[in-house]
């Protein structure tokens, strides 16, 4: 079946903006080399997703677009709080295969930091150029990222790794995506759930998966549901095939068409790509 994978990263570490990956040791030592097109394991299309809060960056995987024809859309990044934020969402629109923008949301301190700090006029500009908005949050921002939805129906916008639910109980997580799916323009990323389970999770992740789906497609539906890697963080708790696999057992028992919408056809729809 098509795939497209709507959640993949590329970094060069010499260009010096991945504060996240600098340091030597530790849990991230082994994605802490640089990661290129050519080294992406799947066969699919790709949605280049930015990770490192400069525009600098945006250009450097919009670069790789231009080299690389898998990669159909770019998500990159602007500081929405900036003065010239606008002007800057409207030069790199000029390019077609940039989709949206992705403010580093779950590392800054301030839960309301895009309703309290980001700019109307860069928000109105992102309508104004059709572009998405991926939504790079926890738990705690929930209620935030709510309000922001009903706020803006006229903007797409998608929960990157559904929220990152946490392992055990979870209610405030089970409302605050309940809500947001209530809203038809918001839609859910199946991407990067396997590095939020517990290390006894991971032993046989499949019932934990299963605990975390069922909600997501009785809130969202088949038709806003969209996969992705997250690869090459998904390293970090699994290979890339391991969780083809695991997405393609959760998702065995729907129809063919909705297999296919979660796999590419709302990718596709959502990021508007051919």
């Amino acid at each position: 079946m098509t795939l497209v994978d709507s959640h993949c990263h590329f970094w060069q570490l010499s260009r010096g903006d991945y504060d996240w990956l600098d340091g030597t040791g530790g849990p991230l030592e082994p994605i802490r080399r640089d990661f290129a097109p050519q080294d992406y394991p799947g066969t699919a299309r790709l949605i280049a997703v930015q990770a490192a809060p400069s525009v600098a960056e945006t250009e450097f995987l919009l670069s790789l677009a231009a080299q690389d024809p898998r990669i159909a859309g770019v998500v990159g990044w602007v500081d929405l709080s900036a003065a010239d934020a606008a002007e800057t969402i409207a030069f790199l629109s000029q390019n077609p295969v940039f989709k949206g923008v992705r403010p580093m949301l779950q590392g800054l301190e301030d839960s309301d930091w895009l309703v309290t700090a980001a700019r109307p006029e860069a928000i109105a500009a992102l309508k104004a150029h059709g572009l998405r908005f991926d939504a790079l949050v926890t738990e705690r921002h929930l209620p935030m990222l709510q309000r922001f939805a009903a706020a803006h129906p006229e903007l797409p916008l998608v929960i990157d790794h559904a929220a990152k639910p946490q392992p055990g109980a979870r209610p405030a997580w089970h409302q605050g995506m309940q809500a947001l799916a209530g809203h038809a323009h918001v839609h859910c990323k199946l991407s990067g759930l396997l590095n939020e389970l517990s290390d006894a999770e991971r032993a046989d992740p499949l019932p934990a998966l299963q605990a975390i789906f069922a909600p997501l497609l009785n809130w969202f539906g088949p038709e806003r549901l969209i996969w992705g890697s997250d690869w090459p963080v998904l390293t970090l708790a699994g290979s890339w095939q391991g969780w083809r696999d695991l997405t393609e057992t959760l998702l065995a028992p729907l129809s063919e068409a909705d297999r296919a919408a979660i796999l590419h056809r709302n990718a596709t729809r959502f990021y508007g790509v051919t």
